[in-house]
Protein backbone atom coordinates (compact mmCIF):
# COMPACT_ATOMS: atom_id res chain seq x y z
CA UNK A 1 0.00 0.00 0.00
CA UNK A 2 1.54 3.40 -0.78
CA UNK A 3 2.31 5.57 2.01
CA UNK A 4 0.56 8.47 0.73
CA UNK A 5 -2.62 6.96 0.96
CA UNK A 6 -2.06 5.43 4.19
CA UNK A 7 -1.06 8.99 5.23
CA UNK A 8 -4.43 10.10 4.14
CA UNK A 9 -6.89 7.13 5.14
CA UNK A 10 -5.15 8.06 8.92
CA UNK A 11 -5.72 12.01 8.27
CA UNK A 12 -9.35 11.38 7.59
CA UNK A 13 -10.11 8.97 10.33
CA UNK A 14 -8.08 11.11 13.31
CA UNK A 15 -9.27 14.47 11.89
CA UNK A 16 -13.04 14.22 11.06
CA UNK A 17 -15.34 13.96 13.64
CA UNK A 18 -18.83 13.93 11.80
CA UNK A 19 -19.85 10.93 9.69
CA UNK A 20 -22.68 9.83 8.07
CA UNK A 21 -23.78 6.30 9.55
CA UNK A 22 -25.78 3.79 7.19
CA UNK A 23 -27.92 1.28 8.81
CA UNK A 24 -30.54 -0.97 7.63
CA UNK A 25 -33.94 -1.56 9.49
CA UNK A 26 -37.06 -3.37 8.34
CA UNK A 27 -38.34 -0.42 6.54
CA UNK A 28 -35.28 -0.51 4.15
CA UNK A 29 -31.54 1.71 4.40
CA UNK A 30 -31.22 4.90 7.01
CA UNK A 31 -28.32 7.39 7.01
CA UNK A 32 -27.30 9.54 9.70
CA UNK A 33 -24.89 11.75 11.14
CA UNK A 34 -23.12 10.67 13.88
CA UNK A 35 -19.92 12.06 16.35
CA UNK A 36 -17.11 9.71 15.26
CA UNK A 37 -14.01 8.59 17.53
CA UNK A 38 -11.14 6.54 15.80
CA UNK A 39 -9.46 4.12 18.04
CA UNK A 40 -5.50 4.77 18.26
CA UNK A 41 -4.45 1.87 15.66
CA UNK A 42 -7.75 3.01 13.78
CA UNK A 43 -9.13 -0.94 13.28
CA UNK A 44 -12.25 0.64 14.72
CA UNK A 45 -13.91 3.48 17.09
CA UNK A 46 -16.50 4.67 19.10
CA UNK A 47 -20.10 5.74 18.54
CA UNK A 48 -22.12 7.59 21.38
CA UNK A 49 -25.90 6.86 19.98
CA UNK A 50 -29.13 7.15 21.76
CA UNK A 51 -31.62 4.26 22.03
CA UNK A 52 -34.47 6.43 21.06
CA UNK A 53 -32.75 6.91 17.33
CA UNK A 54 -33.95 4.26 14.51
CA UNK A 55 -30.27 4.00 13.47
CA UNK A 56 -29.55 2.39 16.98
CA UNK A 57 -32.38 0.47 16.65
CA UNK A 58 -31.52 -0.51 13.15
CA UNK A 59 -27.77 -1.28 15.27
CA UNK A 60 -29.48 -3.74 17.85
CA UNK A 61 -31.10 -6.15 15.38
CA UNK A 62 -28.12 -6.15 13.05
CA UNK A 63 -24.71 -4.56 14.23
CA UNK A 64 -23.36 -4.57 10.00
CA UNK A 65 -23.21 -0.69 9.22
CA UNK A 66 -21.18 1.19 7.29
CA UNK A 67 -19.26 5.15 8.43
CA UNK A 68 -18.70 7.39 5.35
CA UNK A 69 -15.73 10.31 5.89
CA UNK A 70 -14.74 13.17 3.80
CA UNK A 71 -12.40 16.19 3.61
CA UNK A 72 -14.38 19.51 4.33
CA UNK A 73 -15.82 20.68 1.12
CA UNK A 74 -14.00 24.05 0.35
CA UNK A 75 -15.94 25.03 -2.43
CA UNK A 76 -13.71 23.55 -5.00
CA UNK A 77 -14.73 23.58 -9.22
CA UNK A 78 -14.73 19.58 -9.02
CA UNK A 79 -16.19 17.93 -5.78
CA UNK A 80 -15.23 14.84 -6.66
CA UNK A 81 -11.44 15.44 -6.19
CA UNK A 82 -12.33 15.11 -2.23
CA UNK A 83 -10.63 12.41 -0.03
CA UNK A 84 -13.27 10.33 1.69
CA UNK A 85 -13.34 7.01 3.41
CA UNK A 86 -16.06 4.74 3.76
CA UNK A 87 -15.62 2.06 6.36
CA UNK A 88 -17.39 -0.88 6.39
CA UNK A 89 -17.77 -2.87 9.54
CA UNK A 90 -20.32 -4.15 12.65
CA UNK A 91 -21.11 -1.72 15.98
CA UNK A 92 -21.72 -3.64 19.05
CA UNK A 93 -22.63 -1.72 22.28
CA UNK A 94 -19.78 -2.14 25.25
CA UNK A 95 -20.78 -3.58 28.35
CA UNK A 96 -21.06 -0.52 30.86
CA UNK A 97 -19.19 -3.09 33.43
CA UNK A 98 -16.66 -4.10 31.38
CA UNK A 99 -13.11 -2.67 31.61
CA UNK A 100 -12.50 -1.14 28.45
CA UNK A 101 -16.01 0.65 28.64
CA UNK A 102 -14.29 2.99 30.98
CA UNK A 103 -10.83 3.38 29.07
CA UNK A 104 -13.54 3.96 25.85
CA UNK A 105 -15.64 6.29 27.60
CA UNK A 106 -12.50 8.72 28.28
CA UNK A 107 -10.83 8.66 24.68
CA UNK A 108 -14.47 9.24 23.96
CA UNK A 109 -14.65 12.45 26.17
CA UNK A 110 -11.16 13.30 25.13
CA UNK A 111 -12.24 14.30 21.81
CA UNK A 112 -16.47 15.69 22.77
CA UNK A 113 -15.80 16.78 26.15
CA UNK A 114 -19.47 18.09 25.36
CA UNK A 115 -21.01 14.40 25.40
CA UNK A 116 -20.40 14.18 29.42
CA UNK A 117 -23.85 15.01 30.30
CA UNK A 118 -25.09 12.48 27.57
CA UNK A 119 -23.05 9.39 29.60
CA UNK A 120 -25.74 10.21 32.37
CA UNK A 121 -29.09 9.33 30.43
CA UNK A 122 -29.79 5.91 30.45
CA UNK A 123 -30.93 5.79 26.53
CA UNK A 124 -27.08 6.34 25.66
CA UNK A 125 -24.92 3.61 24.81
CA UNK A 126 -21.33 3.54 23.90
CA UNK A 127 -21.18 1.23 20.86
CA UNK A 128 -17.57 -0.07 19.47
CA UNK A 129 -17.24 -0.06 15.73
CA UNK A 130 -15.05 -2.65 14.59
CA UNK A 131 -14.22 -2.15 10.39
CA UNK A 132 -13.88 -4.83 8.23
CA UNK A 133 -12.75 -3.02 5.59
CA UNK A 134 -11.82 0.81 4.10
CA UNK A 135 -13.00 1.95 1.05
CA UNK A 136 -10.88 5.26 0.47
CA UNK A 137 -10.90 7.64 -2.66
CA UNK A 138 -8.46 10.18 -3.27
CA UNK A 139 -9.96 11.13 -6.77
CA UNK A 140 -10.47 9.73 -10.98
CA UNK A 141 -8.12 6.47 -10.57
CA UNK A 142 -7.03 6.85 -6.52
CA UNK A 143 -9.65 4.12 -5.40
CA UNK A 144 -7.82 1.47 -2.50
CA UNK A 145 -9.52 -1.16 -0.31
CA UNK A 146 -8.03 -1.56 3.09
CA UNK A 147 -8.12 -4.13 5.65
CA UNK A 148 -7.36 -4.06 9.04
CA UNK A 149 -3.38 -4.53 9.01
CA UNK A 150 -3.41 -1.61 6.75
CA UNK A 151 -5.19 0.47 9.23
CA UNK A 152 -2.58 -0.66 12.01
CA UNK A 153 0.19 0.78 9.21
CA UNK A 154 -1.52 3.64 8.92
CA UNK A 155 -1.97 4.40 12.45
CA UNK A 156 1.93 3.76 13.37
CA UNK A 157 2.83 6.47 10.63
CA UNK A 158 3.69 9.92 11.70
CA UNK A 159 1.05 12.43 11.15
Amino acid sequence: MQQEVLHAVARLLRDTRWAALATVGAHGPLATQVAWDPDPDLTGGQLHLSRLAAHTRHLLTDPGAALSLSEIDDGREDPQTLARVTLEGEASPFDREAPEWTAARERYLARFPAANQWFEFTDFTLFRFSIARARYVGGFANAHTLRADDLRQAAGLAP
